[in-house]
């Protein structure tokens, strides 16, 4: 619900020939006064004139009465009345039928967007106060790229199979790392649509580093000749190879930053001897 202090209702109300009508009928000032009460209640959930007491929890007469403080066979007989005269609509919601019209609803609406700015600021705030900054000195790396892919989707899989993974409504957390990539890292290919698969992945990343890790670790990207190509097979990073757990680690380590002076572009670190995939991950000062 979105904070409304306020309803319109017109000076000539009472003028109105429904309005007269309904104080007529037995309890007629209790149903008009229904009828304001009413009003206020829709002004209170913001929702264009439907009326709820949780949005995915309708009104009953029983919980009308109670919350007007009513009889529930006086509320049940005003409900009926202004239906009769098309002022209000009964479905799974009660719904208040012409509301723009009277209200002004381009107010309503600034007031909502500023509701949905206002917790989307709050959760980022929660997200950066609360996602842990891991540590990983110390951590033994998987040595090749490939094996980190296969220990990415051994992850995701365990995490599908347990249905451990969570989103929220929104996409709003996820977007805010895709727009972080594509403007720190200019020289790497732009992400252009959030998969489920990398918002698993975000998710992820996010129970365990901050958003400040992933800013580092865009900012150590794009500064990396390694990562942008400048290695013996001329292979480049990119956002899905950059989020995945071990990678992540490794370029906040500091194992693919530049360290003086290469040749054809390539990194300053250069592996005598081991495997293929060492010559990825391993480096050695050069003398």
């Amino acid at each position: 619900m979105s904070d409304v202090k306020w309803v319109k209702i017109t000076t000539d109300m009472f003028d109105n020939r429904k309005i007269k009508h309904l104080r007529k009928l037995p309890d007629g000032d209790k149903i008009v006064l229904i009828w304001v009460m009413l009003l206020t209640l829709a002004g209170r959930c913001n929702a264009g004139g439907m009326i709820f007491l949780m949005e995915n929890i309708p009104y009953t007469p029983k919980m009308l009465a109670d919350e007007l403080d009513f009889e529930e066979n006086v509320v049940v007989f005003a409900l009926d009345a202004l239906e009769k005269f098309d002022m209000i609509h009964r479905g799974d919601y009660l719904y208040i039928p012409g509301w723009e019209e009277y209200q002004n609803e381009e107010k309503l609406e600034e007031i909502r967007e500023k509701a949905r700015l206002r917790k989307q600021r709050q959760r980022e705030r929660e997200k950066l106060l609360s996602a842990c900054h891991v540590t990983v000195t110390g951590q033994k790396r998987d040595p090749s790229y490939i094996e980190s892919e296969k220990e990415e989707d051994k992850e995701e899989d365990k995490e599908e199979d347990n249905k451990e993974e969570t989103f929220s409504s929104d996409n709003i957390k996820f977007q805010t790392v895709v727009d972080m990539y594509n403007g720190i890292c200019v020289s790497y290919p732009k992400v252009h649509k959030l998969s489920d698969k990398r918002k698993k992945a975000i998710n992820a990343r996010l129970k365990t580093y901050s958003a400040e890790d992933f800013r580092t670790v865009f900012e150590k990207a794009e500064s990396s000749r390694f990562l942008k190509g400048g290695n013996e097979r001329n292979w480049c990073a990119n956002f899905d190879w950059l989020i995945c757990d071990g990678n992540m680690a490794k370029v906040l380590d500091g194992n693919y930053d530049n360290r003086g002076g290469s040749s054809n572009g390539r990194n300053a670190c250069e592996v005598r001897g081991g495997s293929p995939e060492s010559r990825w991950n391993l480096r050695a000062d050069v003398s």
